[in-house]
């Protein structure tokens, strides 16, 4: 069966009457038959009782009646739906967004997107990088924004390069570090290795009692409230008002992390994908700048 049957049977059903039927179908009564004949052997069902006062539906016929009933007017209804779509950006989007990602440039963003796309229905999962590059390698997310670099074949564009900086409550230099607590907190492997080699350069041996937290924001504020100093990226440091001082290392070179967008190409053939995709290029770094020149020395 297909379309053509269900809006056959429908009218069918509607008039009780073969010639009338055939009459608001434009073919005749004939091939109106055949065809009733076909779904019949094709259900191998009877569908219909002739009589000279017209055709009855079976009970057989009635489950099948009421069946292409529901499909007519679920078609109708969405032939409707997509008539009122024309020009518009609708549809579903699964994205994967980075944990400082999503706390402090996220938010900013989804206003200016909403802003345009009123319709599009995002679904939001936000983590760790390596959990967002498994789910986006198993299809369980269309597109991620990462905050470490990670394989990828797919497409890849740098949304932004940001700053690791040393945080303290005041101006401090390297030697009043040893002496301060240091607040460390959860990261990646590469993250711990970059630090440790920065330390070891400088000498830094953060000493013991000092706090180690899960969470950048509680990192900052226990900072802010001068309970040490901490290493953390510029993302998170837009209210903070104590000290910042970017991290270099001796040749001069800069602890640097990046933020990437990542995604299949195909999926631009999708129009919310699109239209994400494309205002998250043209606002890259714009959502979440941070003053990294107060306190910052060389």
């Amino acid at each position: 069966m297909d379309e053509r049957d269900y809006a056959l049977l429908d009218i069918l059903g509607q008039t009780g009457n073969i010639t009338r039927a055939a009459d608001r179908l434009f073919i005749t009564q004939s091939a109106l038959s055949k065809r009733i004949q076909g779904i019949e052997r094709e259900l191998d069902v009877q569908l219909l009782l002739r009589s000279r006062q017209g055709v009855r539906f079976t009970p057989e016929g009635e489950i099948v009646l009421n069946a292409c009933h529901d499909v007519v007017n679920s078609l109708r209804q969405m032939r409707q739906a997509l008539g009122g779509t024309k020009g518009k950006v609708f549809g579903t989007l699964n994205a994967g967004i980075s944990l400082n990602y999503a706390l402090y440039c996220l938010p900013d963003f989804l206003v200016k997107f909403r802003g345009s796309y009123p319709d599009v229905e995002l679904n939001i999962t936000t983590g760790q990088s390596r959990r967002l590059i498994a789910m986006l390698q198993s299809g369980s997310i269309d597109l991620a924004i990462l905050r470490v670099e990670h394989i990828w074949e797919g497409e890849r564009t740098l949304l932004r390069r940001e700053n690791i900086c040393l945080i303290a409550p005041r101006e401090v230099s390297d030697e009043e570090l040893v002496r301060m607590p240091y607040i460390s907190r959860r990261t990646d492997a590469d993250f711990e290795r970059t630090l440790t080699s920065w330390m070891h350069e400088k000498g830094i041996r953060p000493q013991s009692g000092g706090v180690h937290v899960d969470n950048i924001r509680t990192c900052v504020e226990m900072v802010t409230r001068e309970l040490g100093w901490s290493i953390v990226p510029e993302i998170c440091l837009g209210g903070f008002t104590g000290y910042i001082r970017p991290i270099r290392f001796a040749d001069g070179t800069s602890f640097i992390r990046s933020t990437y967008l990542m995604y299949n190409d195909s999926l631009l053939a999708l129009p919310q994908a699109r239209a994400f995709v494309d205002l998250l290029k043209s606002e890259a770094g714009t959502h979440c700048g941070t003053d990294t020149e107060k306190g910052k020395t060389q």
